[in-house]
């Protein structure tokens, strides 16, 4: 029996290729255009996986895999996948946001500490010399003693949260529906954002929540708000959050990703009250191997090839 033919789509660990192609028949998508339309009119038709990461799956890419059965995602987003194409094909998607939701909340803890207590700019300030030429270095704000809202209380949602309370913070949360979690909900953002500290950002991008925290959202949020952001750029209407940054709207934003990765604006890179990381939320050893694990034995289940352990 042959085996069932599987897109790579990814850059994937060495190892989990090897496994990959240990249990399926593989085949690269080129980044060239042409070489990639030449390979699927030549595989198309034949290929029932896909191995996936950024790349976009929309429906033109679909169209031409008419045999599709499975897209196993190496990573927690899909805003990469035309979802709905997906689902009228009765297509199985599946991600990673549950293995690597402690790890990203523990990237979300570590930002929203490091804005609030002001820690990149005092090593900043040690390594220049001013300590200890200047007296004592100017007082920070506590985290425990915040209200801070999320954005979204899935896994990533509720792992941080959990932080959060270890802390002493209030949390609260909103999201399209409440959900069996000890936390106040509200609706609306806005609302939300009006009597919160921080508001932290988890959600998935999607339309609905395309540019959600906008100049509005940011107003609402005020001169001793703070943003953190480890959902997708594209959550957050960055001119807005830059002019709102400019005048001293909120108080600070940290950051570990943005609109049009990996070119991050220069105003946002010059603002000492911004914080920011090249999207590594998930950024472990031993995640990253988690989520490669995850993705292959999505597609060893979905063919009923056994998985070990």
């Amino acid at each position: 029996m042959s085996k069932p033919l599987i897109l790579k789509a990814a850059t994937l660990p060495d190892a989990t290729v090897a496994a990959l192609k240990t249990h399926f028949a593989v085949v690269d998508l080129p980044a060239d255009h042409a070489a990639a339309t030449a390979m699927l009119a030549t595989h198309g038709a034949r290929i029932r996986g896909i191995a996936l990461r950024k790349t976009r799956v929309d429906k033109a890419l679909l169209d031409a895999l008419p045999a599709l059965e499975i897209i196993a995602s190496y990573s927690a987003g899909l805003d990469n996948v035309d979802l709905p194409a997906a689902r009228a094909r009765g297509i199985t998607v599946t991600n990673t946001s549950a293995v690597l939701a402690e790890d990203v909340a523990d990237a979300a803890l570590g930002l929203a500490l490091a804005v609030t207590r002001d820690l990149v700019q005092a090593d900043r300030f040690m390594r220049a010399g001013h300590w200890p030429a200047q007296a004592a270095y100017p007082l920070a704000r506590s985290l425990g003693r915040m209200r801070v809202g999320i954005v979204g209380m899935g896994t990533i949602g509720q792992a941080l949260a959990r932080r959060l309370r270890s802390l002493g913070s209030a949390v609260a949360y909103t999201g399209p529906r409440p959900k069996e979690v000890p936390y106040d909900y509200f609706p609306d953002l806005i609302e939300m954002a009006g009597v919160c500290d921080m508001l932290v950002l988890t959600c998935a991008l999607t339309r609905d929540t395309h540019h959600m925290v906008n100049a509005e959202v940011l107003e609402a949020l005020g001169g001793r708000g703070f943003l953190v952001n480890v959902a997708r750029g594209s959550v957050v209407d960055e001119p807005a959050l830059i002019a709102t940054l400019a005048s001293g709207g909120i108080a600070g934003a940290a950051l570990d990703v943005f609109e049009t990765e990996p070119h991050v604006p220069q105003a946002l890179l010059d603002n000492p009250r911004v914080v920011m990381t090249p999207h590594i939320g998930s950024g472990t050893e031993e995640t990253r191997q988690a989520m490669a694990d995850h993705m292959l034995n999505s597609l060893r289940r979905h063919f009923a090839v056994p998985v070990e352990g």
